[in-house]
């Protein structure tokens, strides 16, 4: 019997073979991928300077992204484009390359560029950047109001050629005018200038302004000039394509559709016209080699810019004519206490008009006190008016002129006062305002009646002084024009306000009655001019009301013949006021130094550089508690704004922060800081910071 063998020890057994294994792809060269939707960096400056387009003050910087290959041509300087942000797809622009970065993390990718058009030039970019820096503001913001919204159909358009350079323009009439031809040799020699300049009344204004708008494009380099409405828009514009030609000049207005607009601006940032004329928002116009900047009229609101950081038109073309080494021409018929300053600094020469001159172009001003029912015939009482200016006004119409009368408000009555006293008539029931309703109830005018409960009033006695008499507080254009059309039978009676605002009117015998900033040009002057109702405009509660009064009553007067001529202006208002003795004496130079002077005494702007802090108490209290101020830094307040409840809590609070001039930089990087400390907490009240406000009071 065979034995079985015995069995082989496990370590000698032979080792098994191997598991076949998956063959496995080779590593790519370093630098290089070949993973699906991975990208490749741009072979030269692939980095790139993104400005994003986040409203959060903590985040007002630059961030660096990556350039992938295929975005290397496209993605130019000024270019705007699409990139990933806190998990999110935002606008931005990129504002230059590099080679190297910062960052020790891994960048992220630009998703895409929107499109190649170098919107952002620096010279553009460097300016939003000064002005957020001056406002305290960020540069997110400011790009806002300085580049319109794309319209791609537009970009695609061939660009068009360059206007050419025309010729110097004849200037002979800005010689009567001190300094005047000394500030245009200045422009033409491509040297910087500044000035206030000072019109006289009855000045072509449209046509000096495009003349020096001429000078600089003769002179090789562009022009910015900035009004205030539509009207000085058209008047300059048509000035300037007189002059230069359709070609050189382009009108920027918010009021154009969004493909026209930005078609104008791209004609403007490629180069094909110099001159530039506008609203507001074309104070940031892309001008190539700006040698001039103008504003009209300073002092009128709506340069202020109601958007975040606030801008002022006069201060950013200041900052750009400092930056382009231009010229600067801050011009109107008045003077604000801030061109004053600029004058008194030795920043800006005046250019102003010689006595004779001015004598020979002013019109006649009578002040005839604030008391329009001492009248001695009934047709001018029943008009408001003292006899002499009744008197005038016919006479002026009977020569073949027309007459301007300035209104404070639109409307019908706006409100009603005791007529012995003064003061504000109330409802018996409801301490309502009482309001003359209009129309009439069988024949005789309606009485008067509450705004609130509309109960009517038929006994009124006076709670101060128990007199049965009431008045207008303040009289609307409407129901003037009605008196007025009463009193003057047979003359049409034409209105200019708020619904409709006349450009102009033929220099036929009429009544004009509008509302302060509505006044329409006339052919050949008014041959007088009614200013009515000025306690209206003085007793406002305003730190500006009797630098804003005159000039209002100065742009009315100015559209006045001259006094050699017949022109008349009478003004509602006592002749002891300085308002109505500058307006008499046509010097609003004087006035505005005793504005800057009082300005100096109170620590106002433009002496000292504030801010206004608005918003809840806990809001103003939390960023008053985090600022760090300089040495000059003085908190006035917080103050409620409106109602407040029987405890004296109020919903929303204003606190004002002043510094000295020479600190103004440091404290708008001090509320640049705090409202970044302050986002970043992520609080959720919301507050609003501005500097050197137009409205303190």
């Amino acid at each position: 019997m065979s034995s079985s063998p015995e069995p082989t020890p496990l370590w000698e057994l032979p080792e098994p073979p191997p598991k076949a294994e998956p063959a496995r792809k080779a590593k790519p060269a370093r630098g290089k991928t070949s993973r699906r939707g991975a990208q490749n960096p741009a072979p030269e400056n692939p980095v790139a300077r993104i400005v994003v387009d986040i409203p959060l003050t903590h985040l007002d910087r630059t961030f660096d992204y990556r350039i992938p290959e295929k975005l290397h041509e496209t993605a130019v300087p000024g270019c705007r484009v699409r990139v990933r942000f806190a998990g999110q797809l935002v606008d931005g622009y990129l504002v230059e390359r590099a080679d190297t970065t910062e960052f020790t993390g891994k960048l992220a990718y630009i998703d895409r560029v929107t499109s190649s058009e170098p919107v952002l030039p620096p010279a553009l970019h460097a300016l939003c950047r000064s002005v957020a820096d001056r406002y305290g503001g960020t540069l997110s913001d400011v790009l806002r109001l300085a580049i319109p919204s794309r319209h791609a159909k537009v970009e695609g358009e061939p660009p068009a050629e360059p206007a050419p350079t025309p010729e110097a323009p004849e200037t002979a009439l800005w010689d009567k005018y001190q300094s005047g031809p000394a500030f245009l040799e200045a422009v033409a020699e491509r040297r910087p200038a500044n000035a206030v300049w000072q019109a006289l009344p009855g000045e072509d204004w449209p046509r000096r302004l495009a003349e020096a708008a001429a000078v600089a494009a003769a002179a090789g380099r562009g022009a910015v000039m900035v009004v205030p409405d539509h009207r000085d828009l058209t008047r300059v514009h048509d000035a300037c394509v007189s002059l230069l030609g359709a070609d050189s000049v382009v009108a920027l207005i918010a009021g154009l559709g969004p493909a026209e607009r930005y078609r104008r601006w791209l004609a403007v940032l490629r180069g094909a016209v110099r001159v530039v004329v506008g609203t507001r928002a074309a104070m940031f116009a892309p001008v190539a080699d700006p040698g001039l900047f103008v504003v009209w009229d300073d002092g009128d609101d709506v340069h202020l810019d109601q958007h975040a950081p606030y801008p002022h038109v006069r201060d950013v073309l200041m900052d750009r004519a400092h930056a382009a080494k231009g010229s600067m021409l801050v011009a109107g018929f008045a003077r604000t206490a801030e061109a004053q300053f600029l004058v008194e600094s030795g920043w800006a020469q005046a250019l102003v008009a010689a006595r004779p001159e001015l004598r020979a172009a002013a019109p006649r001003v009578t002040p005839v006190g604030e008391d329009f029912d001492v009248a001695r015939d009934e047709a001018a009482k029943a008009a408001r008016l003292p006899s002499v200016a009744f008197e005038a006004a016919r006479q002026s119409l009977a020569g073949g002129f027309p007459v301007l009368v300035q209104v404070p408000r639109r409307g019908y009555v706006p409100g009603l006062a005791c007529g012995n006293c003064r003061t504000s008539a109330h409802c018996r029931r409801c301490a309502g305002p009482l309001s003359l309703p209009g129309g009439l109830i069988d024949g005789a005018p309606r009485p008067p009646a509450c705004r609130w409960c509309g109960v009517p009033e038929t006994n009124f006695h006076c709670a101060a002084c128990g007199s049965v008499r009431l008045r207008a507080v303040v009289v609307g254009s409407k129901r003037t024009a009605e008196e007025l059309g009463r009193a003057f039978t047979g003359f049409p009676v034409r209105t200019s306000g708020a619904t409709e605002v006349l450009a102009s009117v033929p220099g036929k015998p009429a009544l004009v009655v509008c509302t302060p900033g509505a006044e329409p040009v006339a052919e050949g002057g008014y041959g007088a001019a009614l200013l009515l109702d000025g306690w209206a405009l003085l007793g406002r509660q305003d730190l500006r009301a009797g630098e804003e009064t005159l000039r209002r009553w100065m742009a009315a007067a100015a559209l006045v013949r001259p006094g050699t001529e017949g022109g008349r202006v009478f003004v509602g208002a006592e002749a002891g006021l300085s308002v109505v003795q500058a307006l008499v004496r046509w010097d609003p130079g004087w006035h505005a130094s005793l504005e800057l002077a009082e300005r100096r005494e109170l620590g106002f702007p433009p002496a000292m550089r504030m801010a206004s802090i608005e918003g809840t108490p806990d809001a103003v209290a939390g960023l008053l508690d985090d600022l760090q101020l300089p040495e000059t830094g003085e908190v006035l307040g917080p103050v409620p704004l409106g109602d407040v409840d029987e405890d004296g809590n109020a919903e929303r609070e204003r606190a004002l922060v002043r510094v000295a001039r020479p600190d103004g930089k440091a404290l708008a990087a001090e509320i640049h800081a705090a409202a970044g400390r302050r986002d970043a907490r992520k609080a959720s009240e919301p507050i609003r910071i501005q500097l050197d406000p137009l409205e303190l009071i």
